[in-house]
């Protein structure tokens, strides 16, 4: 069986370069691949092999930005899933302005990195919950694909976790009495909320009103209730999450 899943993993990963910001910060775009499938291992290993890219991205000085596009500029441990079946264990960070995981089999500075296929039968895990592909509804309530979190997956109401960051260009001093501005990144932590039968993953603001709104009219005046009892504070990611597990009881 694990044969099959690596199978359909193998055309999963990308190989090519692709770049923003006028050539400063280099990304990876989906392409595909193939590979006989040995031991779990070797089987990643030899399906990612060495890509040229490796280097181009190291040597990116982020130093001259404020901020990152990343969570945590170091590889962390990750186990990898493709349709619900364990694929082996690998290297991750991940790229929040790109949307774009970038993995390695070992977390040896002289490995290349490669990126993740955007495929929706693929996932990771970060800090135990299932990190993958999906298609939502985001704030400005445009349809978009990005990679979620799942914190909630069972019940009337799936409660997903975005991390994201937007990118905005340094200026030069007009003259010497001013300084440059430099470029910049900044980190957000959004929420999403998908309700059964609805076929649609939605924003949610993190507001007592806001998230009223999206419960059924039977259960809106029980989970106002439970709010004000506990002094659940929904900008906290455990009150919200209690929020959720509570409408799903």
């Amino acid at each position: 069986m694990k044969n099959a899943v690596f199978t359909g993993v193998v055309a999963l990963f990308s190989l090519t370069l692709s770049a923003q910001f006028t050539g400063q910060i280099p990304t990876n775009a989906t392409a595909g691949g193939s590979s006989d499938m040995g031991a779990v291992s070797g089987a990643i290993s030899s399906l990612l092999g060495p890509i040229r890219e490796a280097d181009q991205k190291r040597q990116i000085n982020y130093d001259e930005f404020r901020g990152s596009p990343y969570t945590s500029f170091d590889f962390k441990s990750t186990k990898l899933f493709y349709k619900d079946e364990f694929v082996g264990d690998i290297f991750y960070r991940y790229n929040t302005l790109n949307q774009e995981i970038e993995i390695k089999t070992t977390n040896s500075p002289d490995e290349g990195i490669r990126a993740l296929g955007r495929d929706k039968q693929i996932a990771i895990t970060i800090d135990g919950k299932p990190m993958s592909f999906k298609t939502f509804i985001d704030k400005t309530n445009r349809t978009t694909n990005g990679y979620l979190v799942t914190l909630i997956d069972t019940g009337e109401y799936k409660l997903y976790k975005r991390f994201h960051a937007t990118f905005q260009e340094g200026l030069k001093a007009p003259n010497s009495f001013a300084k440059n501005v430099p470029a910049k990144f900044t980190q957000y932590v959004e929420y999403y909320l998908e309700r059964e039968g609805a076929n649609r993953v939605d924003y949610i603001k993190l507001k007592k009103g806001s998230v009223l709104k999206t419960v059924s009219n039977e259960k809106r005046n029980a989970l106002k209730d439970y709010i004000k009892e506990n002094e659940l504070n929904l900008r906290k990611e455990g009150d919200l999450v209690a929020v959720i597990r509570f409408l799903n009881s």
